[in-house]
């Protein structure tokens, strides 16, 4: 089973990059030094940040359905990304090194299936998730945290 995995555009977070701390702060942003790697993974790009970037700590809207499964949790964006990651068939490091929670929703945003992972074999998840051809896309969060990580589609 063929799948995409694509990182969040950076369009809406450009407004962000160099604001002072305290607009942030109104906003419920908070900017943070990375001081460790990995550590901080970035929703844009899909790779830790490297110590020394900043990375801002904001609430996202991951899942925007108007169904119970709406729902959004806190992600960091590296300060200055703007590429977004985009590949077929292949799972980056960020997510490799990490335990995911997979979410299978279908195309009204009702979510018919989740498994928990080693990012190490996400892959086999994916292949048994999709094997559903109701199931539209998965979301990847970060298990422990709870944090969305990405978006998997088919390809």
């Amino acid at each position: 089973m063929h799948f995409r995995i694509r990182g969040l555009s950076p369009a809406p977070f450009l407004p962000y990059y160099g604001l002072p701390d305290d607009e942030l702060a109104t906003l419920g942003i908070i900017r943070q030094a990375v001081d460790s790697q990995p550590g901080y993974p970035d929703r844009i790009e899909l790779r830790d940040a490297a110590i020394g970037d900043t990375v801002l700590l904001l609430n996202h809207v991951c899942q925007d359905a108007n169904t119970p499964y709406r729902a959004s949790h806190a992600i960091f964006i590296r300060e200055g990304a703007t590429q977004p990651y985009d590949a077929l068939d292949q799972v980056p490091e960020s997510l490799r090194i990490r335990l995911l929670s997979l979410r299978a929703y279908d195309a009204d945003g009702m979510m018919l299936d989740a498994d928990v992972v080693e990012g190490t074999a996400m892959e086999t998840v994916i292949g048994r998730l999709f094997a559903d051809p109701d199931v539209s896309y998965i979301h990847v969060h970060n298990a422990r945290r709870g944090c969305y990580a990405a978006r998997i589609d088919r390809a």
